[in-house]
């Protein structure tokens, strides 16, 4: 007996498609029609879902960022201070080594960010990640930075596979300047 899906694990449903095809080709790059395969729906049901590509992408990328806000209330839980990034940035390290599709997501949505609407989408996300840390911190702005600096950074490493086994002398150097044994 097949069990029928609700209408909210279907969509959760597509948004891990999305996710996976949009983290691939990027947003100008996806077919709405490779979302619904892998997806195991037809295409007309997907846009009865979320109406657009457009409207897909978005939700896909604000549910990434959401769920990498949730990944960081978790590592920190209990903790403040410097305490509470260090766990963070633990817990993204491993993120970023075990999950390249969340990682390859967040890159394309970075690099979709000339439409207004999705820039709006991320800008929200994003700064929704800025303002927990901030909160759970506690520290200056100058702290808080430092701390997005080096996740763009071990981000743009990560998406050229270069942090966990940097093969180029200038990834060592550069993961070594940012405390990380290679």
């Amino acid at each position: 007996m097949t069990t029928r899906l609700t209408a909210a694990e279907r969509r959760d449903d597509v948004l891990d498609a999305a996710l996976v095809e949009f983290a691939e080709q990027g947003y100008e790059g996806t077919s709405t029609e490779d979302i619904a395969r892998r997806a195991g729906i037809s295409q007309p049901y997907l846009f009865r879902l979320f109406g657009t590509k457009k409207e897909l992408f978005k939700a896909a990328v604000a549910r990434c960022l959401r769920e990498t806000l949730e990944m960081f209330q978790r590592a920190a839980e209990g903790l403040r201070g410097e305490d509470a990034l260090h766990a963070i940035g633990r817990a993204y390290m491993d993120e970023l080594e075990t999950d390249r599709v969340r990682l390859r997501a967040q890159m394309q949505a970075y690099a979709a960010c000339e439409d207004d609407e999705i820039r709006t989408v991320v800008r929200n996300g994003f700064g929704d990640l800025v303002a927990y840390v901030e909160r759970v911190s506690g520290l200056p702005p100058e702290e808080v930075a430092r701390f997005f600096a080096t996740g763009m950074l071990l981000n743009v490493l990560a998406s050229m596979q270069l942090t966990s086994r940097p093969d180029e002398p200038w990834a060592r150097l550069l993961l070594q300047g940012l405390g990380k044994d290679v």
